[in-house]
């Protein structure tokens, strides 16, 4: 059976102008997760990455630990969903990301409080209700994931491995559809993943088989510590 090993990118830079590129931390994950890889032994025969800059960091970052040179492909349809599209239908002020920061670091626990804001926008997203205002809808999000792991299914080779560098809400997607959950339950999934988390498929002719999620030992006991959620 084929094996598809869907990554976590490393932790991005919360807060700053560039939400997408890798902050200090999120390149030693990077790394680490390359280690952590050669250390069970995988040897890739296929490796793609979302086309979003944290993905393609990552994949360098990991790549470079792997020895690999192989070439990496870019599919967008393993990329995230706009969360700051998410953000601002829930909140228009926020278009304004230092009005965000200000009212969160009024709040005495900006990390708290942002997640429970954050939880909230996106249960609205995914509610259906309100699809119009959305970039993307959920709905729309959910068909594009599934399509690109009919594809990442397609890449794999009978006996051989694909690395897929991409985002939670899409890992969480694939999880949920694999495992027959609703809704709301894909996000139950998305708001335990760690950075550079480990999900691994098996493809076989009796269909796909999710073996693991969200392995992350190889960043929970790493010194500094590496273990982050976002």
């Amino acid at each position: 059976m084929g094996a598809i090993y869907l990554l976590r990118h490393g932790q991005a830079s919360f807060g700053s102008n560039n939400y997408d590129q890798l902050s200090p931390v999120g390149h030693q994950q990077a790394k680490v997760l390359g280690s952590a890889l050669k250390a069970r032994g995988v040897k890739p025969d296929v490796l793609i990455s979302g086309t979003m800059q944290r993905h393609q960091e990552t994949a360098a970052g990991a790549l470079g630990e792997l020895g690999i040179e192989l070439p990496l492909q870019h599919h967008a349809g393993v990329n995230e969903f706009d969360h700051e599209n998410v953000i601002e239908v829930a909140e228009p002020r926020y278009v304004d990301k230092l009005v965000m920061m200000s009212d969160m670091a009024a709040s005495g626990d900006p990390r708290r409080t942002f997640q429970k804001f954050f939880q909230d926008a996106v249960a609205r997203w995914v509610g259906g209700n309100h699809d119009d205002e959305y970039n993307e809808p959920w709905s729309v999000f959910k068909l594009r994931v599934v399509s690109a792991l009919e594809d990442l299914v397609k890449a794999t080779p009978p006996k051989g491995s694909t690395l897929v560098f991409t985002s939670g809400g899409t890992i969480s997607v694939i999880c949920a559809h694999l495992l027959g959950l609703n809704d709301a339950q894909a996000f139950t999934i998305n708001w335990t993943l760690a950075n550079v988390g480990i999900t691994k498929i098996q493809a076989g002719r009796d269909g796909l088989h999710l073996i693991s999620v969200n392995e992350h030992a190889h960043v929970e006991g790493a010194q500094p510590p590496l273990l982050t959620y976002r």
